[in-house]
């Protein structure tokens, strides 16, 4: 089934797996923005996959990093958001309810502004008001615009001169993601093809997902990809905070638990997280399902982080299709939005 090209073209119309096999380019686009303000702290005010780069970005740089970076996924930003303050407003669609929400707050307090989107009401608003703004390239959904957001934020981290060379790492990681996608891509056999394997051993369950302090960005695209892509329920958890809660939801009843579980393992991370690993499912055999562990690849953090990310696309997509869905809308959420309107 995932071998037959054909079939894969008919449950895939919209060429989900095409546009994950060309996101390695994404990595090389440019953004023209201007001089801007060092900032005191930078908010990244976005939902769902508009939030997923700024999410990769904060693992990414977190031990480096001089200025507190914050993702908020809610309607009103935190009260420490001042002039100050950098808050990137970014929506794909540039529609989100929320996000817009968040752009007025940021007004409200005079911070320094930059808006990231396709299009919609965040473009015109910020033309309207002389804001900055980063057009994102037409990806078709946000979850596949991951890598192409991070470029843009690694651009108006260097022009914010809260980084420096920035822009250049992030393309840098350009032949490392495309010589990940030759190995995973739709054209690549069953055999040969470790995401084709993983998505059949998961197929029918629910998934669950863990990464460790870098990789949990990674983890909750996973999750995120899963939703929308498969069409399935997931959850995500990070370690080390696993092992002082949900690890003991694992220990009871029933044995048999309906779960996929997939462990994001790098050696980017602390030592003693591979061996929170190591023990905590040695305690759990035979309690939690056993896990699939998913060793990164890569010579630092963002290429680790970029596996992890690139990885999870394919799984999730090959798992749509043996699911027999379309991978590519995400009709209740449009829905949704629709009543939402209707409330106002």
């Amino acid at each position: 089934m995932l071998d037959d090209q054909n079939y894969l073209n008919n449950l895939d119309p919209k060429g989900a797996l095409d546009v994950a096999a060309s996101q390695a380019s994404q990595l090389a686009v440019k953004f023209d923005v201007t001089q801007l303000r060092q900032p005191k702290n930078i908010v990244l005010a976005g939902m769902g996959g508009s939030a997923l780069s700024g999410l990769i970005a904060q693992a990414w740089l977190a031990d480096e990093l001089e200025i507190p970076f914050e993702i908020v996924r809610e309607y009103e930003l935190p009260g420490y958001v001042s002039e100050d303050s950098l808050v990137i407003s970014y929506s794909y669609s540039g529609n989100t309810e929320e996000a817009l929400s968040m752009l007025n707050d940021a007004q409200n307090k005079s911070a320094q502004i930059v808006c990231v989107a396709f299009g919609g009401q965040l473009q015109e608003r910020a033309e309207e008001a002389g804001i900055p703004f980063l057009q994102l390239p037409d990806t078709g959904q946000p979850r596949y615009a991951a890598l192409v957001g991070l470029q843009a934020i690694a651009h108006i981290f260097d022009k914010s001169q809260v980084t420096n060379g920035l822009v250049h790492r992030v393309s840098d990681a350009q032949t490392f993601v495309d010589s990940t996608i030759s190995h995973l891509a739709k054209d690549v056999p069953l055999d040969k093809n470790p995401a084709k394997k993983l998505a059949l051993e998961l197929a029918g369950k629910s998934m669950v997902i863990f990464g460790g302090p870098l990789m949990k960005a990674a983890a909750y695209k996973w999750k995120i990809s899963f939703n929308e892509n498969a069409k399935n329920v997931a959850f995500w958890n990070e370690w080390p905070e696993f092992n002082h809660n949900e690890f003991i939801g694992w220990s009871s009843h029933p044995q048999e638990k309906p779960f996929g579980v997939v462990q994001l393992v790098s050696d980017q991370e602390p030592l003693r997280i591979r061996d929170r690993y190591r023990i905590s499912n040695k305690l759990l055999s035979g309690k939690m399902p056993e896990p699939h562990q998913v060793e990164m690849c890569g010579d630092n953090k963002l290429e680790h982080l970029l596996y992890g990310v690139v990885y999870g696309d394919f799984v999730t997509l090959y798992t749509a299709i043996l699911n027999g869905v379309n991978p590519t809308p995400v009709d209740l959420v449009e829905k949704l939005k629709e009543e939402l309107k209707q409330i106002n």
